[in-house]
């Protein structure tokens, strides 16, 4: 349903629905858990940015580190 309102915001659609309403839905449920799915990922992968610095300087090469990281060299 929620598709055929492109522009309707979360304010309106807490109007429309009440807010316990909506969070009952299998639509919120299954964009909650996307969301916490793609920022545990995202979570992931900055502290694997964050290791870079540390092992640099501890000697190892942009191989080394790549491989154990499971990162790419970009």
């Amino acid at each position: 349903m929620l598709y055929k309102f492109p522009t309707i915001t979360k304010e309106e659609i807490e109007e429309i629905f009440s807010l316990s309403e909506f969070r009952n839905t299998r639509y919120f449920q299954d964009v909650f858990q996307e969301g916490k799915e793609e920022g545990r990922e995202e979570g992931v992968r900055i502290g694997k940015l964050q290791a870079v610095p540390p092992m640099l300087a501890a000697g190892l090469t942009i191989e080394q580190i790549t491989q154990a990281l499971d990162l790419s060299v970009e």
